[in-house]
């Protein structure tokens, strides 16, 4: 064999930019073994040889492991069905990563204490199929599907169609909420709540104090509080207690019913059956969580009705 076409471990280290020592592993581990020796006893390597230094050299850069290398060399697999597969391994590193960074853009931006921060790292971790497992597990607890069969599958399905799905790079507060709603699908008088309240938001029918109070009055009321609302009104500030005082007084005429605490709390009992504020903050979570626009004049009123009634009772 002509000398010129051999070359020697420090000519392979200058023509592929690996160190020497990197090389002579190589060569010990089989993987780009030496064409022949010199009369010294120095290696030698030919053109396949660095050829196949200079492919490992690229693999390895791509993240590839040795022993995959090893088998792509020897021809066992293609380049392209290697790269096929790491693509797809790259793919989830990505998707963990764009996950990482959203939860420090989360601990950042809300000076999030230790055990915050463990909860969204931990919850954000889980798998797309185990965050849909947990909220599966949150309908079935919650409706009773595989026990009495009783459940409204109305209410099951509106549910369901609405499943909360982390994207890949979800922003802030997406993580936010969906930290916020792991913790709310765990919770027992959260789950009460929503079997109390999803038949009557299913079935889409008006409760009983609507039909009762009349659409008139039922519309000056949505519209009172949709202008608090907008206009920055807290339920349990003094402002949203003029409110309150209003409405309470016109619907107790309606009623001929005395606007004292029992009324109030009847009130807030009545609009509670299909707008618990925890169901309705549940909703809300969802709709950032996955991403939909958050329609102001769609938002439910009564929460706000009801918190505000609420906090008069207790007062």
């Amino acid at each position: 064999m002509d000398v010129t076409t051999l070359y020697s471990i420090g000519e392979l280290s200058r023509r592929t930019g690996l160190s020497v020592r990197t090389i002579r592993f190589y060569s010990d581990s089989g993987v780009v073994a030496p064409t022949t020796r010199s009369p010294a006893g120095y290696r030698l390597y030919d053109l396949d040889a660095l050829l196949r230094l200079e492919l490992l050299r690229t693999l390895r850069e791509l993240g590839m492991d040795l022993a995959t290398i090893q088998r792509v060399l020897d021809r066992e697999l293609s380049v392209a069905e290697v790269a096929a597969a790491h693509a797809d391994a790259v793919d989830v590193q990505i998707r963990v990563l764009q996950l990482r960074r959203s939860v420090l853009r989360t601990v950042a931006g809300r000076g999030s204490d230790p055990e915050e921060t463990k909860l969204m790292h931990r919850l954000t971790q889980l798998s797309g199929e185990e965050r849909r497992r947990m909220i599966d597990d949150f309908v079935d607890g919650t409706f009773d599907t595989f026990g009495t069969g009783d459940a409204d599958p109305a209410a099951v399905a509106m549910v369901r169609a609405a499943t909360p799905d982390l994207p890949d790079d979800p922003s802030s507060e997406q993580v936010a909420a969906w930290v916020e709603l792991a913790e709310l699908v765990g919770d027992e008088d959260f789950r009460a709540r929503m079997r109390r309240t999803a038949g009557h938001q299913a079935a889409g029918r008006p409760l009983g104090i609507e039909s009762d109070a009349g659409e008139e009055l039922m519309e000056y009321t949505r519209q009172k509080v949709a202008e608090a609302r907008e206009s920055g009104i807290e339920p349990l500030s003094d402002r949203g207690a003029s409110v309150i005082d209003d409405l309470v007084h016109r619907f107790a005429e309606v009623f001929a019913r005395t606007p004292d605490t029992e009324f109030r709390n009847w009130m807030a009992q009545q609009f509670e059956e299909a707008h618990d504020p925890r169901v309705d903050r549940y909703w809300r979570l969802v709709w950032i969580v996955n991403g939909w626009q958050v329609v102001p004049h769609l938002t439910p009123v009564y929460p706000w009705l009801v918190q505000a009634m609420r906090h008069d009772r207790d007062a």
